[in-house]
């Protein structure tokens, strides 16, 4: 019995380890490829759900100088990518950060981005009261070859 105690333990830590919450904030399935040698730039994906309505106001990390936030649009027959200020989060709905939507783009790397390592983020959130949360993410650095199919 013991021993399925500790298996249950060991499960769930490795369950929540996928995922990040904040309050009323889950993250999930956070990740970027790997970076060529002289690459400085990385765009990172994600689902987020929120149980309220609420914006995404800005994202910080250490690995790279600048962290934007952008989304892709379809104008004039080329798909463009443009920085937003903003991302809003609907409520009780999951929103994919996707390389054809709302995606965070890393700028200025300070070091090469290596399969099986994370990167740290930081989201600032704005809840329906105003207040800002603060969710701490680490998004998985996969290889570049087949990243998008896991």
């Amino acid at each position: 019995m013991v021993n399925f105690y500790r298996f249950g333990g060991l499960l769930a830590a490795l369950l929540l380890s996928a995922s990040a919450y904040a309050g009323d904030i889950q993250v999930e399935g956070a990740w970027t490829r790997a970076t060529l040698p002289g690459q400085d730039m990385a765009m990172v994906y994600m689902s987020i759900t929120s149980k309220q309505a609420a914006t995404i106001v800005g994202v910080s990390t250490k690995a790279s100088k600048a962290a934007e936030m952008h989304t892709m649009e379809h104008k004039g027959g080329m798909m463009k990518m443009y920085e937003v200020k903003s991302i809003s989060l609907p409520a009780n709905a999951k929103m994919e950060m996707s390389m054809h939507g709302y995606h965070l783009v890393l700028a200025g790397l300070k070091a090469p981005l290596k399969a099986g390592a994370t990167v740290p983020l930081t989201l600032n959130i704005e809840m329906a009261d105003k207040s800002i949360v603060k969710v701490d993410v680490k998004a998985e650095v996969r290889p570049l070859k087949n990243a998008a199919r896991k």
